[in-house]
């Protein structure tokens, strides 16, 4: 299974904004820099996440994007359904009827990953990465 590089990019960007003072906001070119992305390309990633909710999106000199939420209620599977959407990854075997028994056993596997990343927050990671000594920007 394989999520997208702009998965990667939002989960390094929203781990950057959770390691700065709450309510900060931080301009687009200065979180491309830090992920050697093109901010063109950071901003349609920037526009998903503020869809979804996770971050707020300030206009003019003093403007720049902030987590709307406390970093301990952002999950890792909130963000990477705010990319990548909800599909399931697993598309099931309808062809073999119900009671497909790889279907079972592949839709079990998916609910185990979505509840791990579900209890994993970006705040618990932010903490971990502050305890280790790194600092934003070397995530």
């Amino acid at each position: 299974m394989n999520y997208s590089k702009g998965t990667n990019y939002a989960l390094h960007t929203m781990l950057d904004l959770a390691m700065r003072p709450a309510g900060l906001k931080v301009g687009v070119q200065d979180l491309a820099a830090r992920q050697h992305v093109s901010p063109t390309y950071l901003s349609k990633i920037l526009t998903k996440l503020a869809k979804a909710g996770l971050i707020d999106s300030y206009s003019g000199a003093q403007g720049g994007y902030c987590l709307r939420l406390d970093k301990y209620d952002i999950s890792f599977l909130d963000i990477i359904q705010a990319i990548e959407g909800t599909t399931p990854l697993f598309k099931g075997c309808e062809s073999n009827g119900p009671g497909c028994l790889i279907d079972a056993v592949m839709r079990e596997s998916e609910r185990k990953m979505d509840e791990h990343l579900r209890s994993t927050t970006i705040g618990q990671v932010a903490d971990d990465m502050a305890a280790a000594g790194h600092s934003v920007g070397h995530a």
